[in-house]
């Protein structure tokens, strides 16, 4: 696979990066034995940048992975999360940012991956009662002591990119960008691309609904997040659908998959974005990687854009807005 640089000063990542956060939660049900398999599928088709979260599980996914690429560590771009608090329970207690959590966490992020150094460690909510340059600061002390090689950020504002950037260089910015959700293109990705930050890409295939494989509620398992989604509910799913059917004709057209079509459409956005399609199961990992070998025309692309114009998709991206830095 193709590598892309994340920002001036970021690390040489594979085109197309593994999500691994549903692989312990979130989506239905989970598999550790096959998400190691995926993960070691993804190595060897030349996947290196794997990304989590201490939050995922809350605390499993780490230690997941951790143990996926045990003997394989020099093969992998290893970016993990900390801000969101979650208890031993799982229960939600909100985004902390201050200096002494992020050491804490850092730590603890270290533990659970049986790694001796972070290489992306972002801050994976921005704590509006801290400062980002207590926050930033306390994770610049982080690489001077080389436990994190490079700095990001997730769903950041302008503003906030710009004084973090200024309190030390931020490699990437990750935020969630595919055909339904292009909000980046209006402010975030203008500036990071002025600063030169990489840009990370989650959720690209709209959370698994652009590659057409939910064609009801239904379709989503009892216990999947989705399903309190604002996208994925009442006549929203069913509007929704809507730009999937387009998305499908455009790409068997082509002779690929919808997934695949919707993957190439964020690969073409720019060669400093990456994208970090999650998934669960080798066949979609395999589908996923092919995308990257999709070639979109200018007339494909201009296509693309008619069926899937900024602001096309109906509701909003979590059911609570308010931790985002918008």
């Amino acid at each position: 696979m193709e590598t892309r640089k994340l920002g001036a000063t970021g690390p040489e990542v594979s085109a197309e990066g593994l999500g691994c956060m549903g692989m312990s939660e979130f989506y239905g049900s989970t598999d550790e034995g096959e998400a190691k398999e995926v993960i070691g599928r993804a190595l060897d088709l030349g996947v290196t940048l794997l990304d989590t979260a201490d939050m995922y599980g809350p605390f499993t996914n780490e230690k997941l992975i951790g143990e996926a690429i045990a003997g394989r560590r020099d093969e992998v771009v290893l970016a993990t999360k900390f801000g969101n608090v979650r208890g031993e329970m799982g229960e939600r207690l909100g985004v902390r940012g201050d200096a002494e959590y992020v050491h804490k966490c850092c730590e603890d992020s270290l533990r659970r991956l049986g790694v001796e150094r972070i290489d992306l460690y972002y801050q994976h909510r921005v704590d509006a009662k801290v400062p980002i340059e207590e926050t930033v600061g306390a994770m610049a002390e982080l690489v001077e002591q080389g436990k994190v090689a490079h700095l990001g950020l997730s769903e950041a504002g302008p503003e906030t990119i710009r004084r973090a950037h200024a309190t030390h260089p931020i490699a990437a910015l990750q935020t969630e960008y595919s055909l339904w959700t292009r909000d980046p293109e209006d402010g975030i990705l203008p500036t990071v691309r002025e600063l030169g930050i990489g840009f990370v890409a989650y959720s690209p295939l709209g959370r698994g609904f652009l590659t057409g494989r939910f064609r009801s509620i239904d379709d989503l398992p009892e216990d999947d997040f989705r399903r309190v989604n604002p996208r994925f509910e009442g006549e929203n799913f069913d509007r929704n659908l809507e730009l999937v059917e387009k998305v499908e004709e455009i790409a068997e057209e082509k002779g690929v998959t919808a997934g695949q079509l919707a993957l190439a459409w964020v690969l073409a956005q720019g060669t400093d974005i990456v994208p970090i399609p999650g998934t669960k199961h080798v066949q979609y990992l395999e589908q996923n990687v092919a995308a990257a070998e999709v070639e979109l025309s200018e007339e494909d692309l201009r296509r693309i854009e008619e069926a899937a114009p900024a602001g096309v998709a109906v509701g909003d991206r979590y059911a609570d807005m308010s931790p985002l830095d918008l």
